[in-house]
């Protein structure tokens, strides 16, 4: 058995316009300059304490920004405006590897609970993945406990497992949980940034990344997954 655990912002789904819209909301309520695109998407996938951390610094307002993006969030993504679309081919990859007998699914994301309910109820993925793992249940990322929690729940090994992100983060909390770290190109980190946290390879779309998981991966006595992946399949 394999476990194939997904990151959500940025891998999953193309959330930048609603993340970017409730960072201004959040920020215009504090009387602060809001920050720029490129800085509101390098932190997708931290919790909020820990992106917000990053982007007001330590004094800042952490805990009132972390409050004042959630309500905006939350509001915004009832407009029309503001679509959280799937990533194209995401959808058909994840149908397909549910339905394999050798792979389990999960998710390990920087989002509440609530958030990755209602992302489960609106595509119809009630059932799919054995594990969610969120911000509210572990340390953000790169801490591993997400990535060990999930592996736990699922009663699967490390180097039997996989994690696919387009962060620095995933590939990061990947490698200190002793799991291989795939990355994805269309997401909001570079592929140098995900090569130079440990990924063993960055896909360009949704059908490449599905051809590393085309045949059966690695059983334990041929090697690990991250072997596999690298000799091509």
């Amino acid at each position: 058995m394999k476990l194939v655990v997904f990151d959500v912002d940025g891998t999953l789904v193309d959330s930048q316009h609603l993340i970017v819209a409730a960072q201004g909301v959040a920020f215009a309520e504090h009387g602060l300059t809001p920050p720029s695109r490129a800085e509101a998407l390098s932190v997708v996938g931290l919790s909020l304490p820990q992106a917000f951390r990053r982007l007001v610094g330590e004094d800042g307002p952490i805990a009132t920004l972390s409050e004042s993006y959630k309500r905006a969030f939350n509001a915004l993504r009832l407009d029309p405006a503001h679509e959280e679309p799937l990533f194209p081919g995401m959808a058909d990859l994840l149908a397909r590897l549910r339905s394999r007998d050798d792979i389990r699914l999960a998710l390990a994301t920087g989002k509440s609970r609530r958030g990755v309910a209602h992302l489960i109820d609106s595509h119809g993925w009630e059932g799919w993945f054995v594990t969610t793992q969120t911000a509210d249940d572990a340390p953000s990322k790169p801490d591993p406990t997400m990535l060990r929690q999930a592996m736990a729940a699922a009663g699967v090994p490390p180097e039997r497992t996989v994690m696919i992100g387009d962060t620095s983060f995933d590939m990061a909390m990947a490698v200190a949980a002793g799991a291989a770290a795939i990355g994805v190109a269309w997401g909001y980190h570079p592929a140098g940034a995900l090569y130079g946290a440990g990924a063993v390879t960055v896909v360009e779309t949704a059908t490449a990344l599905g051809e590393l998981f085309s045949g059966p991966l690695a059983e334990p006595e041929q090697g690990t997954i991250a072997e596999e992946i690298t000799r091509g399949g």
